[in-house]
């Protein structure tokens, strides 16, 4: 007897003679991507493909050592991506991100060095200015009607000069505070990481099963137990692995001084990450946002603030450009003009392009920017171990950035020609 179910648009039909199992779920995910929603899966492929690439190439790619460099190298650039995530998903951009997260963190400097407050109070002037720049860059776009390349390109020419005003026109100016230092140069405790491990792991299971048991009760096709497990499981395990190689002993020295635990950032892009998912997910304003970068005009004709939404996505940007930039402080120990310069908005951009957000609008997760970080964060770390110069690390990541941008743009036409967009 066949089996009726109810079906979120979008939604590839799972099962219509049978309950839900590994196997049908797996058949539907097939017929999603040949359709044209690939999802995140060209970032992960190509994350698996470079680092086998990179390990067989270089050994010393695959140690402990360069494994906790990774997450530090590439935090402020998935930091920044993160925030950038939600003006594309609008169909928007915003070039000056980068060196919005220049100003923040000379702002840090400044506060911490020259004015002596404490930690948090700089923190928090630093991501208030992020909210400021924000605020004027989308009004600009929303309320005047300036197209936002035009108003960040200016923004991005504006801010190098900002900077070199905070910085007193060149000086490099040292952060000595400790807890700021500490957040992209210190671990925490090998048991702490094994805590945040467990939380995260049953954390991420209590969300899949209350997530089935809703759709059950909607009516609505559920995932099953199955796949469920091999979620979670598969999560305990990779999870599992990484903190048992970051909690090695990274030190040559270990009499003079220990390197062992997760790095201290690691967390706070997690806290992030999850924060802003359930925004997106969870949230009136985060379906407002989809709706919005689908179709601007019928979102407008629903009701729907087209204007807000457009200047919280730029605030947001901003606000999370303050945070890489301080978390870019925080490695150097010290900001210059070059801070959220050079590649910082190029890297950023890709990164969340590469991990699957669309720059036609209406398609993208915040986990995207943390996948196209990673992969990044991998090209820059193992280009360098292999003795190759920038002009390599920008060919290689300016490839992988169109080969993504290109594969949106197909899946795209797939998906109109199927019926799925």
């Amino acid at each position: 007897m066949s089996k009726v179910v109810k079906q979120l648009p979008g939604e590839a039909i799972v099962a219509a003679t049978q309950a839900p199992s590994i196997g049908n779920s797996f058949r539907a995910y097939l017929q999603r991507v040949r359709g044209g929603d690939m999802g995140a899966l060209p970032a992960v492929l190509g994350l698996v493909v470079l680092c086998v690439v990179f390990a067989l190439a270089r050994p010393s790619f695959v140690t402990s050592i360069n494994f906790a460099n990774l997450f530090t190298q590439g935090a402020a650039v998935t930091l920044i991506a993160m925030g950038l995530v939600f003006v594309l998903l609008l169909g928007e951009i915003d070039l000056s991100a980068g060196f919005a997260s220049g100003v923040c963190a000379a702002v840090l400097a400044v506060t911490l060095a020259s004015l002596g407050l404490p930690w948090y109070v700089c923190v928090l002037a630093a991501i208030l200015t992020g909210v400021v720049i924000g605020t004027v860059l989308g009004t600009l776009v929303a309320k005047v009607g300036i197209p936002s390349f035009v108003v960040t390109l200016a923004a991005f020419l504006a801010f190098q000069g900002l900077v070199l005003v905070l910085v007193d026109e060149g000086t490099n100016i040292s952060i000595r505070d400790s807890v700021i230092v500490a957040i992209a140069n210190r671990n925490l405790p090998p048991w702490l990481g094994w805590a945040l491990y467990a939380v995260c792991v049953a954390a991420f299971a209590a969300v899949q099963l209350l997530r089935a048991r809703k759709r059950t009760k909607r009516g609505l096709v559920a995932d099953p137990l199955s796949l469920i497990a091999f979620r979670v499981g598969t999560l305990a395990i990779l999870a599992g692995l990484a903190v048992f190689v970051l909690n090695l002993e990274r030190s040559r020295n270990p009499a003079l001084v220990s390197l062992t635990g997760v790095p201290i950032v690691v967390p706070v892009i997690l806290v992030l990450l999850v924060m802003w998912t359930v925004i997106l997910r969870r949230t009136a304003f985060g379906r407002h946002l989809y709706a919005v970068g689908g179709n601007t005009e019928a979102a407008r004709r629903a009701g729907i603030p087209v204007d807000r939404i457009k200047i919280s996505a730029f605030v947001i940007c901003s606000s999370m450009a303050a945070v890489g930039g301080i978390v870019a402080a925080s490695r150097a120990s010290s900001v210059d003009p070059n801070t959220g310069g050079s590649s910082v908005l190029l890297y950023a951009v890709g990164a969340a392009v590469i991990g699957g957000t669309s720059l036609f609008g209406g398609k993208g997760r915040v986990l995207d920017a943390v996948l196209g970080g990673a992969v990044v964060a991998v090209i820059e770390n193992g280009m360098g171990l292999m003795g190759y110069g920038a002009s390599v690390k920008y060919l290689v990541t300016g490839s992988v950035l169109l080969l993504a941008a290109g594969v949106d743009a197909l899946a795209r036409k797939r998906a109109a020609a199927t019926g799925l967009r």
